[in-house]
């Protein structure tokens, strides 16, 4: 491989991408990622997008500060009802503006969500728990899973539509497959929606008290019902998950009251206390940030250059 630094642009295929994309390095990265978002740090417009007959193509450029400035351009389409994210992360140097490398968009957007909804919930999920619900069976909850599989002694279990899917997405994994949906989340001290579904998956009647939901689907409408979002305390990563419209904001929260949604980075930072009691249920809706590619994209960078993955082009 050559040196980037020489004037090449470095280029990671999907796999050398998830391979320069070790779990905890980017869950700390997002987690910077997310603090300086919550104090106001970042620079990222709300995403915009270009739409299809059958999906949308958006823009989500950011910078942050100690991790670097990178866009992504992603498309977004739902085949048989799965949504997949496919795309291309670029990485540029924040000084002189060299675009440093290009990377694959659905593995940094994988790990990305897979990290921040982990962050999240180990921010405002009960003491203590460790039964774990992954809903969904693409490449989402794949990531989500590779994440709390890794945690050694969680019990984490994949509630599907298709459990057949679900049964094979854990059958290599220390995870099982629970009988529905509904049986996933009943059991569960915490639940990781990961779908693609148009309208809820995820009902306030199933959720015990005191659980967690992070809810990081729903590009196309809403994953959780609105009684559980009146029944929770919300966080986000960003005030526009509530403010502005789809795709930039969050299906389940238009006409929600801003004042009502906490920024999870703040609870990150010790500002705000998060979770206030263990009988509280607390709702983590995600939309994605630019600032959450730029986390990523930076420890991609990195690693990919200390093992010399990728190849370089002169761009």
């Amino acid at each position: 491989m050559t040196d980037p630094a020489g004037g090449g642009v470095l280029v990671l295929d999907r796999e050398q991408t998830r391979a320069a994309s070790p779990p905890d390095a980017v869950l700390a990265a997002v987690r910077t990622a997310l603090v300086a978002v919550s104090r106001g740090d970042v620079s990222a417009p709300a995403r915009v997008a270009a739409r299809s007959a059958h999906g949308l193509l958006g823009a989500m450029p950011g910078y942050v500060p100690q991790l670097g400035l990178a866009a992504k351009l992603v498309s977004v389409f739902s085949a048989d009802g799965r949504g997949s994210h496919r795309g291309i992360v670029a990485h540029f140097d924040a000084q002189t503006g060299r675009p440093l490398a290009i990377m694959d968009a659905e593995a940094i957007t994988a790990v990305r969500t897979a990290a921040t909804a982990t962050a999240a919930m180990l921010a405002l999920a009960r003491p203590g728990a460790t039964r774990f619900a992954v809903i969904g069976t693409g490449a989402q909850a794949r990531a989500q899973l590779a994440v709390l599989t890794a945690m050694g002694s969680a019990e984490v279990v994949v509630g599907a539509r298709d459990q057949e899917r679900a049964e094979r997405l854990v059958a290599a994994l220390p995870a099982g497959s629970a009988a529905g949906i509904e049986a996933a989340v009943k059991t569960a001290d915490a639940v990781f929606c990961c779908t693609s579904s148009r309208e809820p998956v995820v009902r306030r009647s199933w959720l015990a008290d005191g659980a967690h939901l992070s809810s990081v689907g729903g590009s196309d409408g809403p994953e959780f019902d609105a009684e559980t979002l009146q029944a929770s305390s919300l966080f986000v990563e960003w005030p526009g998950a509530v403010t502005e419209p789809p795709p930039a904001g969050a299906w389940e929260l238009q006409g929600t009251d801003p004042s009502a949604a906490t920024l999870v980075g703040a609870v990150l930072d010790r500002r705000h206390p998060g979770r206030r009691s263990a009988t509280e249920l607390t709702l983590f809706k995600s939309t994605g940030h630019a600032a959450l590619d730029v986390a990523a994209a930076s420890i991609a960078y990195r690693e990919a250059r200390d093992r010399g993955l990728g190849i370089t082009v002169d761009l």
